[in-house]
């Protein structure tokens, strides 16, 4: 739809585009004028003005806010590259400083992700900037990146769940790119006995309370984020960030399942022992199947994967 209606966009401007992308990613028009110092009438007019020219609707609004429509989603991909490639002339060669929003993530609690969106920053040496770092549910990953909140998602998929998973990333128009494959392990405080452990097994974890990462009101056993979640267990927490996890491990000599990736600094108190099991976790990313990344994006995903080359995991392609 877009591409038909662009025969009309001969007058699409620059600052529309930049108004556009704030306004995508703000999910409110109001909130995106704040950002950008314009009032909200102007950026509700710009944002009509800009449909008329494209010949499309690119935003469903509502009292809550704006959603993207099928339109402005194939738009948003477009828009975005045009903005970054202006704002990279702009830096070249007019000295300007970068754009201050440069990459949102939603990802399930991994360190190795954490660690190298800090490395991104860093990299991005900015002296104001306006990244997103969103540590939530395998569902509203999903639907972040569908609704194009954030660029980039992180998950997991194994045998048991792959159906599932890539039936929700079908409907919603994404695609899975996988990032590595790691034998599971158990994360445990170093004060528990299991640390010491060269290897451990299920019945090793009976008695030990199980800590697992809430769902929400999605919270089937195919989302869970942990494997194994079929699994009963006599001892059940389920908590919704990765501190209260880690003081959890701690106070109640609790484990979880996970990767085996953890960063002794960013997480000095926990360390990660095998799990004797037939299985393996396959860590990938999630984006736009029609949307091609940006820049910030790509180089976020090359920062995973050189995070995770140091683990001994296989790192797939």
């Amino acid at each position: 739809m877009v591409r038909d209606g662009l025969g009309t966009a001969s007058g699409i401007t620059l600052q529309q585009l930049k108004y556009f992308v704030e306004v995508a990613a703000e999910g409110s028009i109001s909130a995106a004028a704040d950002l950008l110092y314009v009032s909200q009438p102007t950026m509700s007019a710009a944002m009509k003005d800009l449909e008329h020219r494209v010949g499309s609707t690119l935003l469903t609004r509502s009292v809550r806010g704006v959603t993207l429509t099928e339109a402005g989603a194939e738009f948003l991909g477009y828009a975005r590259q045009v903005v970054e490639q202006a704002e990279l002339l702009e830096q070249r060669y007019l000295g300007r400083p970068p754009s201050r929003r440069l990459l949102a993530v939603s990802t399930q609690h991994y360190s190795f992700v954490v660690d190298a969106f800090v490395r991104l920053v860093k990299a991005a040496d900015a002296s104001e900037y306006a990244f997103a770092l969103r540590e939530t549910r395998t569902w509203d990953i999903i639907e972040d990146v569908r609704t194009l909140r954030s660029e980039i998602g992180v998950l997991y998929r194994n045998e048991f769940n792959r159906n599932v998973i890539d039936k929700l990333l079908r409907d919603s128009g994404l695609t899975f790119t996988p990032l590595f494959l790691a034998d599971p392990h158990i994360f445990v405080a170093r004060t528990n006995p299991l640390a010491e452990r060269g290897r451990v097994t299920l019945d090793d974890l009976e008695g030990l309370p199980r800590l697992t990462f809430d769902q929400g009101a999605n919270n089937s056993f195919y989302l869970a984020e942990e494997i194994l979640s079929t699994r009963s267990s006599k001892q059940d927490i389920r908590v919704s960030d990765r501190a209260t996890i880690f003081n959890l491990m701690i106070g109640l000599g609790g484990y979880t399942i996970s990767t085996g990736i953890i960063s002794d600094d960013l997480d000095p108190s926990i360390v990660a022992v095998p799990l004797d099991v037939d299985e393996r976790i396959e860590i990938g990313w999630i984006g736009h199947a029609s949307i091609s990344l940006t820049d910030q994006a790509r180089r976020f995903v090359d920062e995973m994967r050189q995070v995770v080359s140091g683990f001994g995991v296989e790192l797939l392609t």
